[in-house]
């Protein structure tokens, strides 16, 4: 009787554990898609833009989703790495989407390479992720794109042949000002100054006024919204108006309330994306956006959407694993996002159209002079 009580108890204990495990699969499809965002910090505008980029792929995709398991790396390399490493350690996620920043994508690119777990990013630009390895995909373009676009645009459009820079030394920001530097100086342009300023930095008078002094009539601003807002207001306070031009670190509308009329003018570069097209895909991105957030999309916004559908593509072809998923980013070919049409090479890298905006009337529009 023991004997057969013992075995009872066994094959109940054996089928709760059954129907607990057969939940959890049903629940998260057996295996999750990780997302590695700037969600505080001082890149919390952005981080926040493309999470809801990426959750609005999943809500207008037909396809079977796994589950979305978001982490914070706060813009912080150490974070992210640590983020990276608690996503990939059940096993179960064989793809991350992230990181955004080219500082915290550097950082995590080597563990996902040891780790073979497929890293996706919708907004690093530096160039050194081009070699990161087999598993680092972005569907943004490298600093090489947009640096150069913007030095070709400088000397040949603007007919400014004389240009000084003043620069975040942040990876992104770095990386973006030595490809300009290079292919600005190749096309005859002179540097006539430069200095750089670390993140957080408040006062920029000094630097304005070394830069005034060396007789600086276009500045580049390669950073991010908040410092640059800064250096507009100075510029304004100092009565020194030079014809600045900015990266896509510029393209946040905060900016627009942070430096008011300071930021009138200004023009900068961002891989393309006009919320005013009237392509389908465009339209129906766009709508539904402002039906589930009540505003328009930002380009980052936009990546982000691009990068879920094409990562939900190659689950589709690859299956759930990362080898597979892995091919099957390889084999993305012209797959048209509302970014434009999106081509993955053997580098995991994309070419994308860069387009210059300026600022009107306190609002962002295409550059037309």
């Amino acid at each position: 009787m023991k004997k057969v009580l013992f075995v009872l108890v066994a094959v109940v204990l054996a089928l709760s554990a059954y129907l607990v495990l057969s939940k959890s699969k049903a629940r998260s499809g057996g295996f999750g898609i990780g997302v590695i965002l700037p969600l505080t910090g001082d890149g919390a505008k952005y981080g926040e833009e493309a999470k809801r980029g990426i959750e609005l792929a999943w809500t207008l995709s037909a396809s079977d989703k796994s589950i979305l398991r978001y982490e914070d790396d706060q813009g912080l390399a150490t974070v992210a790495v640590a983020a990276f490493q608690r996503l990939i350690s059940g096993g179960d996620v064989p793809l991350v989407i992230g990181p955004m920043y080219s500082s915290t994508a550097l950082a995590v690119a080597p563990i996902a390479e040891r780790k073979r777990v497929v890293m996706f990013s919708p907004s690093a630009s530096t160039p050194d992720l081009t070699a990161a390895g087999d598993y680092v995909f972005r569907n943004w373009p490298s600093d090489i794109f947009e640096g150069g676009a913007m030095a070709a645009f400088v000397y040949d459009k603007l007919k400014q042949t004389n240009v000084a820079v003043l620069g975040q030394s942040l990876d992104y920001a770095m990386g973006i000002t030595r490809e300009f530097k290079r292919q600005y100086k190749a096309l005859g342009g002179t540097l006539i100054a430069e200095d750089y300023y670390s993140p957080g930095t408040t006062d920029f008078r000094t630097a304005l006024t070394k830069l005034r002094s060396a007789g600086t009539q276009c500045l580049y601003l390669p950073g991010m919204y908040a410092e640059i807002a800064l250096i507009l207001r100075q510029q304004s306070e100092l009565g020194y108006r030079p014809l600045n031009i900015s990266c896509v670190g510029f393209d946040n509308v905060e900016i627009l309330t942070l430096a008011g009329n300071s930021a009138e003018g200004v023009v900068f570069a961002r891989p393309a994306f006009d919320p005013k097209g009237t392509n389908s895909a465009v339209r129906t991105f766009v709508d539904a956006f402002k039906a589930q957030f009540g505003t328009e999309p930002g380009v980052y916004a936009a990546h982000a959407y691009d990068a879920a559908n094409i990562v939900l593509r190659a689950v589709e072809r690859g299956g759930h694993t990362a080898d597979g998923i892995r091919i099957a980013l390889y084999q993305t070919k012209d797959f048209d996002g509302v970014t434009g049409r999106t081509t993955i090479d053997s580098n995991g890298d994309v070419e994308k159209t860069i387009q210059f905006m300026t600022v009107e009337q306190n609002a962002f529009v295409p550059y037309s002079k």
